[in-house]
């Protein structure tokens, strides 16, 4: 007879002979502290200035062609398009559109990527409004210096109206527009350089915080796999399984440089509450 299993992941419902569902911690910990689906949203917008950008075209049907983008304060897209491109003409017919800007991806599954939809309306910036953009589209973008004063390129700011963050497999949430307009960027960014360097330096240190502050004292391994602001995502291995834990920083990163600081005071927490138990 086949063993037919079924659980959580995420939101998604796994039903059949996948594999097991990952071993509960062991201990209980406090709930550390996520970026909200605004902050995500920001946090990749802010860390590259490409997308593909969603525009309706005359018989109604969508239309879909890579850009290039600013963000302003408030994380609204700058777009500079012409008219002698479909989306362009499209614009200047149908103000909807959106935009899906995601996470460049090293691995081999793309899909195990962030990404963010945007969507909303576009206008015609004006006044001041129309100088802040055009500049902010000009730092982002130094090569529409060459085409930016063409009569066929328009400016475009997206109002943004709608958010949806997708995180990777099982990990997404969606974020009203003064959500998304009222969050920050984290200053931590990508942090890939320091993931890799706690990975290949410092494996015992992020063993014993799964150990003592993620709930897993049977640890036998961990890597981490994600780092923000708020703390660190690591994959745990123990004889039970692998398993997803999260451990938080004392405060919150402001500034690329206090990631460091975050994680050296991550371990001497993590070693003082081991020796403790």
């Amino acid at each position: 007879m086949t063993d037919t299993t079924s659980y959580a992941t995420g939101d998604h419902q796994v039903t059949g002979d996948g594999p097991p569902p990952p071993p509960p911690p062991l201990a209980e910990v406090p709930p550390a502290r996520r970026r909200t689906a605004g902050e995500e949203a920001r946090t990749l917008v802010a860390q590259t200035n490409v997308a593909t950008l969603a525009t309706l075209s005359d018989d109604g049907t969508p239309w879909a062609s890579l850009v290039s983008y600013a963000a302003l304060d408030d994380g609204s897209p700058v777009l500079f398009v012409s008219t002698l491109a479909e989306h362009g003409r499209n614009l200047d017919r149908d103000p909807r559109a959106s935009l899906v800007v995601a996470a460049a991806e090293r691995r081999k599954d793309p899909l195990a990527a962030g990404r963010v939809t945007l969507a909303g309306r576009v206008t015609r910036p004006s006044g001041e409004t129309e100088r802040v953009a055009r500049a902010a589209y000009l730092a982002s973008v130094p090569t529409a210096a060459m085409y930016a004063e063409f009569g066929d390129f328009s400016l475009y700011v997206l109002g943004v109206e709608r958010v949806r963050w997708v995180g990777g497999y099982g990990r997404m949430d969606s974020a009203d527009a003064e959500a998304y307009a009222n969050a920050e960027a984290d200053p931590v960014g990508e942090a890939r350089a320091a993931i890799t360097h706690l990975n290949d330096d410092h494996a015992d240190a992020l063993l014993v915080m799964a150990q003592a502050l993620g709930g897993y004292p049977d640890a036998e391994t961990a890597r981490c796999t994600a780092a923000d602001r708020y703390g660190l995502d690591l994959m745990v291995g123990t004889p039970r399984g692998s398993a997803p834990a999260r451990v938080g920083f004392a405060e919150p990163v402001v500034d690329p440089a206090g990631l460091r600081g975050a994680t050296v005071e991550l371990t001497r927490r993590a070693r003082a509450t081991a020796s403790n138990e």
